[in-house]
């Protein structure tokens, strides 16, 4: 990744992606990887100076070439969606990777939630993962490969005590992720889904404090996956990556 001394690897040089939620955990370690590897990124998020903050890094690396751009966008919002994607290829004239990182969690019982709390949960983690797709598959399907990347979760697969609404929308994204797959595989465009278990973040700390951070998935090893999905060759297609913690009881 940028932050670190490895040499930079051109194996996506000329291809650009769209990373949401990439101001800080695992959409951030998304947007330096893919950089590293030579794709320019389209920094989204909400937070305009932690976006523009990942750029400047990527910018730093490639002086006197457009390598980055920090587009705010609210994933929930139809209108933001819409202009954060067409901003993108207005700035670099296409795009090949859409990364749908952005999410949200309100955890506690389920007789304790609030509509407002589902729903705010459903509309960023859900409705903001097909606004995303919706809106991108024009510009995808113009490539000869390109792919979309929805970052799931455990709670896409299990379910967990405390976590009802965060996992109805992982698990939406599942089986949007499936229909999708389908839909677009004509079209030449890749959807893989990554269900990580704990990953050392925020949202993890939130979700379950009693877990020991020292045992949790570094965000930057999603971040590698995310590549090697995206830089592979060859006959074989992975649909979903499942990544548990080590340690923890296999899932096969």
């Amino acid at each position: 990744m940028i932050e670190s001394a490895r040499q930079v690897d051109n194996s996506l040089t000329g291809m650009v992606a769209l990373v949401t939620g990439a101001g800080r955990g695992i959409g951030r370690a998304i947007a330096l990887e893919l950089a590293s590897h030579g794709a320019a990124v389209a920094c989204c998020a909400r937070s305009l100076s932690e976006i523009d903050e990942v750029a400047a890094l990527i910018e730093s690396t490639c002086p006197g070439k457009k390598r980055a751009a920090a587009i705010p966008l609210d994933v929930s919002d139809e209108t933001d969606v819409k202009r954060a994607v067409a901003k993108t290829t207005e700035i670099f004239g296409r795009l090949d990777i859409l990364v749908n990182n952005a999410g949200i969690g309100v955890f506690g019982s389920l007789e304790s939630l609030s509509v407002a709390d589902w729903d705010r949960v459903m509309a960023v983690n859900t409705r903001g993962t097909f606004l995303m797709c919706r809106e991108s598959i024009p510009h995808l399907r113009k490539q000869q490969r390109s792919f979309i990347i929805n970052i799931a979760s455990v709670v896409g697969v299990k379910g967990y005590p405390n976590q009802s609404a965060y996992a109805a929308s992982k698990h939406a994204i599942m089986g949007m992720s499936s229909a999708l797959a389908k839909e677009v595989q004509k079209d030449g465009i890749r959807v893989h889904a990554i269900c990580p278990g704990g990953v050392d973040t925020d949202m993890v700390g939130d979700a379950r404090p009693d877990l020991d951070r020292s045992g949790l998935i570094q965000s930057e090893e999603l971040a590698e996956m995310v590549t090697f999905l995206v830089t592979r060759r060859g006959k074989g297609v992975i649909d979903v990556l499942h990544v548990r913690r080590d340690g923890n009881t296999p899932w096969v």
